[in-house]
């Protein structure tokens, strides 16, 4: 293509001006090579490493998209690479405008290994842990008896059969929305996670079971998968994890509000026990007999001694006592009475004697007289008596007159 051939060309495409193919795979072209170097993680779909350069496929982890890589350089190029390594690359990508095709120059690739793998699991734990999502306050509790229970597992697998037998054996009506997924494999992550969606919309299940039967750390991987872990986080449904793998457990496990350490214990943990339960109502049932029959003994036991009380074993006791009482009080009242009266009579006969011994009465029944004149003043003087003065007498019995001589 010659540089005025696409000078010509409009600058912005329309129905009216549109580009020519060579004006579009041109700045396709000037778009990718803007990239500059990149490093990219896939998976080695072919490779052919020869003295002086290799090509090869590099496919995506978890799409169906691959591109090609060549490299003039094989030093920095592992040699004991082979088809299905997983790879990190420093590259830069390129597009050849004759053929269509997106290529990646190669300048450095080494071999994803264990240890880089661990770094990375160790890095999103971490940032999980910074963010919340693995903190005990956030996780659900499990519902005590599941309306129906998700369980996303391998199809046929150990795992599934585990968790269906055992809680059919603990609760034979249990219910359960099964979604079989790949449990392994760079196509994983996405399947598991469709599937968390699609359990967690559901408003018949109320708990979510990840099951998988164990395996080597890198069959586990997927656990481990960020956008998988973000996804169970994020899920409304309370999640159970049982990937069943002690050393090196997934990131999974940090999230899910509850970890089981099998496909069988989340089964347990999951579903109570009908035989467990029945045994567990029966013996509350006792000790809510035993509780009131203690009740109603002790209320029993309580009336038997209030009747038994004097008050109600003879309802006239009170009134006997009372009558007691007041015939105490009424002899009492009258011995003080007649101590009072005594009393008082014989001070009114000390008192009569001595009116009497003072009355002028007994003065005149000894013999003597009371001379009174004509005003009735007792005379005691005979000098201021006068001769002719009409005087009176009084004697013990009766008064005569006389006139003084």
């Amino acid at each position: 293509m010659q540089e005025d051939e696409l000078s010509g060309a409009p600058k912005v495409s329309s129905e009216l001006s549109p580009w020519p193919v060579s004006r579009l795979s041109a700045t396709l072209k000037e778009w990718i090579e803007r990239l500059g170097t990149l490093w990219v993680e896939g998976e080695l779909a072919s490779i052919k490493i020869g003295p002086s350069n290799m090509f090869g496929e590099l496919r995506d982890l978890q799409v169906e998209n691959s591109v090609s890589i060549h490299s003039w350089n094989v030093a920095k190029i592992p040699a004991d690479l082979k088809q299905g390594d997983r790879v990190l690359a420093l590259i830069k990508p390129a597009f050849w405008p004759k053929g269509g095709k997106l290529t990646m120059q190669v300048f450095e690739m080494r071999k994803v290994g264990l240890g880089e793998l661990l770094e990375r699991i160790e890095r999103l734990r971490t940032q999980l842990g910074i963010e919340g999502l693995t903190s005990p306050e956030r996780k659900q509790p499990l519902p005590f008896l599941p309306n129906k229970i998700g369980l996303i597992t391998g199809k046929d697998s150990d795992a599934e059969k585990d968790v269906l037998q055992n809680a059919k054996l603990r609760w034979p009506d249990v219910s359960f929305r099964v979604i079989h997924t790949l449990v392994q494999g760079d196509k994983a992550a996405p399947e598991v996670i469709r599937a968390i969606q699609t359990l967690d919309e559901d408003p018949e299940i109320d708990v979510i079971i990840i099951a998988r039967g164990g395996g080597s750390f890198l069959d586990l991987m997927v656990f481990s998968d960020e956008a998988l872990v973000r996804a169970a986080a994020a899920a409304k449904t309370p999640i159970v994890s049982a990937i069943g793998h002690e050393n090196d457990r997934p990131v999974l496990d940090d999230v899910a509000d509850l970890r089981a350490s099998t496909p069988t214990d989340a089964a347990k943990r999951v579903v109570p026990d009908v035989v467990e339960e029945l045994h567990k109502v029966a013996q509350l049932g006792q000790r809510a007999f035993l509780r009131v029959e203690g009740y109603v003994n002790a209320q029993l036991e309580r009336l038997e001694q209030i009747r038994s009380r004097p008050s109600l074993a003879n309802p006239y006791s009170f009134i006997d006592d009372k009558e007691l009482e007041l015939e105490r009080s009424l002899q009492s009242a009258r011995g003080q009475l007649d101590q009072v009266l005594n009393r008082e009579s014989m001070l009114i006969g000390h008192l009569r004697q001595q009116v009497r011994s003072l009355s002028p009465q007994s003065t005149l029944d000894r013999g003597y007289s009371v001379v009174r004149d004509a005003q009735g003043h007792v005379i005691q003087d005979a000098a201021k008596v006068k001769s002719g003065q009409a005087l009176t007498v009084r004697l013990a019995k009766g008064q005569i007159g006389v006139t003084a001589d």
